[in-house]
Order: structure tokens, then sequence, then C-alpha cells
């Protein structure tokens, strides 16, 4: 019963894959927009994630969902759970 309580705080990101060079690594780019907050104007904010790919599935281009988890690096808090495209 508590694992599911602690799933619902469990942040996940859906973004594309821009670099997967590093070994059990991609780097997932996730595009947000939010509204500025004097013109009302929608503007594009990037952020980019390094996440952990175990067995290298990833390629560049693929969309991606990923999900927080404990800290795997020095730059790694996140981890791949499913290729979505």
């Amino acid at each position: 019963m508590e694992t599911e309580k602690n799933k619902k705080h469990i942040k996940t990101v859906a973004g594309i894959v821009t670099s997967n060079k590093m070994t059990n690594t991609i780097t997932v780019k996730a595009e947000k927009r939010v509204k500025h907050p004097r013109y009302g104007k929608f503007v594009k904010r990037v952020t980019v994630y390094k996440a952990h790919d175990e067995g290298n599935k990833a390629v560049q281009g693929d969309k991606v969902e990923i999900v927080e988890s404990r800290p795997l690096s020095k730059d790694k808090r996140w981890r791949l759970v499913r290729i979505v495209k």
C-alpha cells in the first residue's frame, strides 16, 4: 500500500533523445510552454536531462519517457522507462 502512495509523487517527463554517445546514458531534451509573466505570450523552454539507459536501447531522435530516480552519477538523476516512438 505504501508503494502506491509513493508512486503518486514520482515525476515523469517525455522528451526526445538528442544524444546516445555515452555508455548507458542518453541525453533527453524536454520542451515545455510557459506563459510570459508580463506579455502573456506562450514561450518555449527547453530542459536537458541525462537519463540512465540500461542496454543502450534508445537512439537519437526517439521519443522517450523518463522517470526521476536516485542520483546515479554527478549529473544523472533520471532513468529510461520506455521508448514511445
